[in-house]
């Protein structure tokens, strides 16, 4: 019961700062370059691809195959809620709201009672929080499918690392008839079963969760004559590419450079390297500085006495001494982790989306195999395949909201941030403040991911 109040909590609160920044803060703001002005209204929660599932659920697919993007890009699932629930006479854009939200809120109960099961309350606590405000978390509100799919992939996980091999089939087959990237629960599901020599029926939710998947392409073949029509209307949102990886490196040049010296073609900005630059160096004289002290600490700690029944002022003055140091040495680490924070930001206002964008994918990554032998072998095996379903086109094109799709980094980063909890309330403190930002943005009509 306290998981569901606390993942209730999180869910509230988080989802009443984005209502606030849609629904207030947004209408008093004049429209954008590009954008529009908002309205108080379920309108702002309807944008981009949004539009799509509208005509999915409300006049069902179309497709022809001339290289332009049609709605059977799209999965079923989420339309085929959505129009259940207007069956009871509400909007699209309110009862697609409603399903996502209502998804999202069960995602994190039941991503609590995984993790609790697995971890303990403190990291099930931290992991909950970094789903619910992170800032990509607004697709959990707003009309997407992140909300629907995040509770599906979930409890695919949470049944099958509790051997439950028929409810993880059926929420593996749901996930992968929500969205592509679901089907990475499948590989993942028979890796697992492989490796720990579990028994013949643990390889039922691999086949269970490639069934959503296979049933949407049959659809596809019965009805457009084309059963991967799906894929091939990705295209028409992908760029073309010189070379694979091609919008990494331009990330990675915006990132360093700026992205008025990638449009340009040469140094026009000089004054972005430069910053970059000294935010790196004083990046690096900080690791080193902590690197030093965390040694110098450990040199205190090993220089204190053993407790001694009887203590001798010869005793105890080298035992107050090397306390107060060791004191003294860990708030000063607790001080650069703040300084790291504030460089971050720094770097962060300098670079924009780009950096937050490649933190999602290849820092989640990195967080991923460092955290690996904490972490359950299934959500390591899925979260490794969902990253290489994201960086197999070699494209960037929303790679960072389908990252905040993987749950398994959010329990990685849980787990690093119930190990520094100071460092984990100053990260709520930047999520919330990018939250409002990609809340202000999407209400506006801005791309956001």
């Amino acid at each position: 019961m306290n998981g569901v109040i606390f993942a209730t909590a999180m869910w509230l609160l988080s989802r009443m700062v984005i209502a606030i920044a849609m629904l207030v803060i947004a209408p008093l703001l004049p429209a954008p370059p590009g954008g529009i002005q908002p309205t108080v209204s379920w309108d702002v929660f309807l944008a981009w691809d949004s539009h799509f599932y509208q005509a999915i659920t409300i006049s069902g697919y179309d497709y022809v195959n001339d290289g332009q993007g049609h709605n059977v890009a799209f999965f079923p699932l989420f339309p085929l809620l959505t129009r259940a629930v207007m069956s009871g006479g509400l909007p699209f854009n309110v009862a697609g709201t409603v399903v996502n939200n209502l998804a999202f809120w069960g995602a994190l109960i039941v991503l609590y009672a995984w993790v609790q099961e697995s971890h303990g309350q403190k990291v099930a606590r931290w992991t909950t929080a970094v789903l619910a405000w992170c800032p990509f978390s607004l697709f959990g509100t707003v009309i997407y499918t992140e909300g629907l799919f995040l509770l599906l992939s979930t409890a695919a996980l949470r049944s099958f690392d509790r051997k439950h091999y028929g409810w993880s089939g059926l929420w593996g087959g749901l996930a992968s008839a929500t969205r592509l990237p679901g089907i990475a629960l499948s590989p993942a599901f028979l890796l697992v079963a492989w490796r720990e020599k579990r028994p013949a029926i643990a390889y039922f939710p691999s086949l269970a969760t490639a069934g959503g998947l296979a049933l949407y392409s049959l659809y596809c073949g019965i009805r457009f004559g084309d059963m991967l029509a799906f894929l091939r209307v990705q295209q028409a949102w992908q760029p073309e590419q010189a070379f694979y990886g091609q919008g990494w490196l331009k990330m990675l040049v915006q990132i360093s450079a700026g992205t008025v010296n990638w449009n340009r073609g040469w140094l026009h900005d000089p004054w972005h390297p430069l910053i970059f630059v000294t935010i790196c160096a004083a990046s690096y004289f900080l690791w080193r500085s902590r690197s030093l002290g965390e040694n110098a600490q450990s040199r205190a700690e090993d220089c204190i006495p053993h407790y001694t029944p009887h203590p001798t002022p010869h005793t105890l003055n080298p035992v107050l001494r090397c306390s107060s140091w060791r004191s003294h040495l860990k708030r000063l680490c607790v001080d650069q982790g703040y300084g790291f924070y504030s460089l971050g930001t720094l770097l962060w206002l300098l670079a924009g989306d780009p950096l937050i964008n490649m933190i999602m994918v290849w820092g989640g990554g990195y967080l991923l195999v460092r955290q690996r032998t904490k972490l359950r072998p299934v959500a390591v095996t899925y979260g490794l395949c969902s990253l290489a379903v994201i960086l197999s086109p070699g494209r960037t094109i929303s790679a960072e909201r389908h990252a905040y799709g993987i749950v398994s980094l959010a329990i990685a980063l849980g787990l690093l941030l119930a190990r520094y909890p100071r460092w984990g309330w100053t990260t709520l403190v930047f999520f919330t403040l990018v939250l409002v930002s990609f809340a202000i943005r999407f209400s506006q009509h801005l791309w956001v991911a």
